[in-house]
């Protein structure tokens, strides 16, 4: 690791090479005992670690960012503890490494099994949020990968404090602290030049807006994992239990609103939207949600007194991150499938309704990474599908899709058993 805006980025990846050699060595229980000891330094060092993040705030504030982001930057003791307690939750899941299957005696002699192991190196590319520092070195140590992370520089001391605690527990257990490399010069340059080290790196994980996401699927000559980008989406079917959707409407968009899991756009089946879209808009609205209302959704909602913008071409292709919501009255399910088509960015979406039929059809018919019925889409998340940490969601269909955790870490390899076999 450097502080120097002159890198050799060619010496992260021979590093970091090096070291996923010496950490697809580890046992499970080594690899617990390293992420224990991560676990313990990082609430050790937390008083540090958050002096660190308030730098970062700091920074933020002076340079006019938006409220959204800052939230995304932003650590307390709340948050670091959770951050933690992800490290614990990793260290209880099963290791997929060294696993066999496939295990077969073919007709040709050879024995034959296929092994998951890791992938090698990860190169992780990431905006705002300094916890993914500590979730994808978590993950990546698990499964015995390296990996190079080149955050942004809005939370430049947050990273290097979280990296720094990460590699002095590397050290401490006589591994290389180049398993966990952190880029600290903000040379946009060094991202293409990441993107291009097919040599070193085994895959490419963007966690970022759309310009990021793109720069990487145009430039990598590294596989790319895409994702992160939620336009998500819950149809209110005219079959819903009308008592109990605001719970799941207001959860999905106000609990944590700069995320990517969280409600873009609710789409309302027109035979409920005259009863219920007031009553829902003035709780949405209460709790200081915007609303982006289409021409009839505005309708319903200005003859009750209740405040809304006007939907325009762009308003329902729009990742919000902040307390606004599209609104739009559908037909019907059709109606609100073939909108989801268009508009989704294929992360999460969402039915609420009491009929079966409906729900079976809704799950079947729509393509995105994590479809739910009458939940919230907030639940797209490693640690809340009982796979610890995530280091992405992803959104496209190869090698993963939805949260990535330790299986998407993995790769494998065919093990054959002849004696002294040769082809005939």
């Amino acid at each position: 690791m450097t502080n120097s805006n002159s890198v050799d980025l060619a010496q992260f990846g021979q590093q970091a090479k090096a070291a996923s050699f010496a950490l697809a060595q580890l046992s499970s229980v080594q690899k617990s005992a390293l992420l224990s000891t991560i676990s313990q330094r990082l609430t050790e060092n937390s008083a540090a670690i958050l002096a660190a993040n308030a730098i970062d705030i700091a920074q933020a504030k002076d340079n006019g960012l938006t409220d959204a982001l800052i939230d995304r930057l932003l650590l307390d003791e709340s948050r670091l503890a959770g951050i933690i307690a992800d490290i614990d939750n990793v260290i209880k899941l099963d290791d997929p490494v060294g696993k066999e299957s496939e295990s077969k005696l073919l007709d040709n002699g050879l024995r034959l099994s296929r092994r998951s192991v890791p992938l090698g190196v990860i190169g992780v590319i990431y905006e705002a949020r300094p916890n993914v520092t500590v979730d994808i070195a978590a993950l990546a140590l698990k499964t015995g990968n390296a990996v190079i992370l080149r955050g942004g520089k809005e939370t430049i001391n947050s990273n290097i404090a979280l990296s720094d605690v990460i590699r002095q527990a590397l050290q401490q257990h006589d591994l290389p602290g180049d398993a966990v490399q952190l880029i600290t010069s903000p040379d946009r340059a060094l991202v293409t030049q990441l993107l291009k080290m097919d040599q070193y790196v085994d895959m490419i994980i963007p966690r970022g807006g759309q310009n990021l996401q793109r720069l990487c699927a145009e430039q990598a000559t590294i596989p790319v994992i895409l994702g992160g980008i939620g336009i998500c989406h819950l149809y209110l079917d005219k079959a819903a239990d009308l008592t109990r959707a605001a719970e799941v409407i207001i959860n999905a968009k106000v609990q944590r609103p700069t995320v990517c899991n969280a409600l873009d756009t609710l789409l309302i089946h027109k035979n409920i939207a005259q009863q219920y879209l007031p009553q829902i808009g003035q709780q949405l609205r209460e709790q200081g949600v915007t609303l982006v209302a289409c021409t009839d959704s505005q309708k319903i909602l200005l003859m009750s007194g209740i405040e809304c913008d006007e939907a325009d071409e762009q308003s329902y292709s729009t990742e919000w991150l902040s307390l606004t919501l599209g609104v739009k009255v559908v037909d019907d399910m059709a109606n609100a499938i073939e909108h989801i088509r268009q508009h989704s960015s294929g992360h999460s979406e969402a039915i609420l309704t009491d009929n079966l039929s409906a729900a079976t059809e809704f799950m079947n018919q729509v393509d995105s990474s994590a479809v739910y019925v009458n939940a919230s889409t907030r639940f797209t998340d490693g640690a809340q599908f009982g796979l610890g940490a995530e280091v992405a969601v992803s959104t496209q269909k190869l090698h993963a899709r939805g949260p990535m955790a330790l299986e998407a870490l993995t790769t494998y390899k065919w093990l054959a058993w002849g004696d002294y076999t040769a082809r005939s």
